[in-house]
């Protein structure tokens, strides 16, 4: 079978994945033309990055699906031009990069590495840390990458609670669920990881009165979406000692400016949105997988939920 797959991305992206895209769809049997000028009326499904600056994608009338390379969707599913179903991405190497990112912060702030890193000579202060399971750390979000995480965590024995909006089950993990759920996590959550969509229930998730939950001087890291923070609550709570460190890697506005507060405030650590990116490889894989579905006429893989926002 032979298929017109159109690549909108930004510039250089294309190059880059053409040799991964073209060895994937060879593995899953399929013959591909690949182009970012492709005639829109002939193309079978596009492989979509709206950073590219393309938002409008009526002229594809017969574009089986949009096949995202991003993970979140936030920015995509309100687009009244993109008409044919959406699959957001979801592969190995993001949910690996992302459960790399929050190991290291958890595992860095649990053993206070900051401190021995910044140690002065001849300081030599000992401060024996708890043990993992003496250390309370909550999840909110448990989708695949805070169901990974979570496992991850517990599987160093942290004594880890999970919140999501619906109700779930996870092996080691006492999940909480709903309004009463996230308070209870707050509460216990020395380590607070953020990984959830961002949607109109979810932004500003933690503001000063969910921050003042919290135990006092807990660290809070959020490699989901930077609009589930309150800034200025969480500038004010660091500023309180209500929160002892943030380690942030999504904003609102990418680049962070360079006069945000966050840059300069010394209990504040800015990572550049590298907590889970998407590797051409194995998103290349999951990309050729959901277009041997479409040719098949199975359903698509991680197909977005317009009306729940992801």
């Amino acid at each position: 079978m032979s298929v017109n797959v159109q690549v909108i991305a930004k510039p250089g992206l294309f190059e880059t994945y053409r040799p991964h895209l073209q060895a994937a769809l060879a593995d899953v049997g399929i013959e591909a033309r690949l182009g970012e000028d492709l005639d829109p009326a002939l193309v079978d499904y596009i492989v979509y990055a709206p950073m590219g600056g393309q938002t409008d994608l009526s002229a594809y009338v017969n574009a089986k699906a949009a096949l995202g390379l991003w993970a979140g969707v936030e920015t995509i599913i309100g687009n009244p031009k993109l008409t044919m179903p959406y699959a957001r991405m979801v592969d190995e190497g993001l949910t690996e990069g992302m459960v790399e990112w929050v190991t290291a912060h958890v595992l860095r702030h649990h053993l206070g590495i900051d401190r021995d890193i910044l140690r002065a000579p001849g300081d030599w202060t000992q401060e024996t840390p708890p043990l993992a399971r003496d250390r309370r750390v909550g999840v909110l979000g448990l989708g695949v990458l805070g169901q990974a995480c979570a496992r991850a965590l517990t599987a160093l024995r942290f004594d880890v609670a999970g919140w999501s909006r619906s109700e779930k089950t996870l092996d080691g993990v006492a999940c909480f669920h709903g309004d009463d759920g996230l308070g209870a996590v707050l509460r216990r959550s020395e380590i607070l990881v953020l990984l959830l969509p961002h949607t109109d229930a979810t932004e500003n998730t933690l503001n000063a009165d969910t921050l003042a939950l919290l135990p006092e001087g807990a660290v809070v890291l959020n490699p989901g979406r930077g609009a589930l923070i309150d800034d200025a609550a969480l500038l004010a709570a660091l500023d309180a000692g209500q929160v002892g460190h943030a380690t942030l890697d999504t904003f609102r506005v990418e680049p962070l400016p360079a006069d945000h507060p966050y840059w300069r405030h010394p209990k504040v650590t800015v990572t550049p949105h590298v907590a889970s990116e998407t590797r051409p490889a194995s998103a290349s894989r999951v990309i050729a997988e959901n277009i041997r579905r479409g040719e098949a006429g199975e359903p698509f893989l991680h197909l977005v939920d317009r009306d729940a926002g992801y």
